[in-house]
């Protein structure tokens, strides 16, 4: 390990850099490389008062809020891609069950919108879009303006500047300089907005295989507060490249979590009693998991960087 690595273990990377009380981004590229190790470890943790913030989590938000880790969420949608409905988000909503939680309602694009100026170092964004819609009864942080150029009616977005970004890619150096591909989403404004970034990667790679794609690095290591090696940390959400998304484990989830009880037996099961991700991928079952990788590879052309 070299004098810069910042590698470290999931269970350190949590407990230095994610306290309790922390504005968490999580699951930035949509539905594929949702962090679910790391958000399994925040549970195992016991994490409370978080504010999470995302486009779409999917059931891992779900499973934090049910967990009693979060106090607020801000989000474009919270629930179960495969199902739609996040029973545990529900009954925080509706029965304060395990706890009342506060929901800051956006879009995907006002959240794309917050996070770029928040990149940016800039109060706010201006937008046309929201405009006429109930979100701006909702949320604060979107304020019908005047333009001072044209008179035209806009809304302004706050920026936000979450203090943690958590984001998985693919591969990564000890330095972390990170690769990723595929679906964006948010990530790298989530990355330069964020006061701190931990990577959660496939795969650990020289130094060279980095810097031989540099337009491939979307995130730099200057940015990197900590890099968890964890194959598999995404499951069971898709990792391009690697695996795809397990599609019978949502539904698994969405059977499981439907009665406050059967979520408990769940949680037990995949999270609390499970000790790190090895465990979790063991108790899914090795072949399972290999059953869900690449079945055609794509393959990028080569580039030549030189001059």
């Amino acid at each position: 390990m070299s004098a810069s690595s910042k590698l470290m273990t999931m269970r350190d990377a949590m407990s230095q850099h994610v306290p309790s009380g922390s504005m968490v981004l999580l699951g930035a590229q949509l539905e594929q490389m949702i962090p679910f190790a790391a958000g399994h470890e925040l549970i195992r943790q016991g994490r409370r008062d978080l504010t999470i913030v995302g486009p779409i989590s999917d059931i891992l938000f779900d499973q934090m809020i049910g967990a009693g880790c979060v106090s607020k969420v801000m989000a474009a949608w919270v629930g179960n891609v495969s199902a739609g409905v996040g029973y545990c988000l529900r009954r925080a909503m509706e029965q304060n069950i395990p706890r009342r939680i506060d929901m800051t309602d956006y879009s995907n694009f006002t959240m794309a919108l917050a996070l770029h100026s928040g990149a940016l170092g800039i109060p706010f964004l201006p937008t046309y879009s929201t405009l006429g819609s109930d979100l701006l009864r909702k949320n604060g942080n979107l304020r019908e303006f005047v333009s001072p150029v044209n008179e035209d009616k806009l809304v302004a977005v706050r920026a936000l500047r979450p203090d943690i970004a958590i984001l998985h890619v693919q591969r990564a150096d000890e330095s972390g300089n990170a690769h990723l591909w595929g679906s964006l989403g948010v990530a790298i404004d989530g990355a330069r907005a964020a006061r701190k970034v931990i990577l959660v990667t496939e795969e650990i790679v020289p130094a060279e295989v980095i810097a031989s794609d540099p337009n491939r690095t979307l995130v730099p290591g200057f940015l990197v507060a900590a890099v968890v090696h964890e194959p598999g940390g995404a499951h069971p959400s898709p990792v391009q490249g690697y695996y795809g998304r397990d599609h019978e484990f949502f539904s698994e989830y969405h059977a499981g979590s439907r009665k406050l009880e059967d979520f408990e037996h769940w949680l037990e099961k995949w999270v609390v009693r499970v000790a790190d991700r090895r465990a979790y991928l063991d108790q899914l079952g090795i072949p399972r998991f290999n059953g869900l990788g690449v079945r055609e590879h794509a393959y990028s052309a080569p580039a030549d960087f030189g001059y």
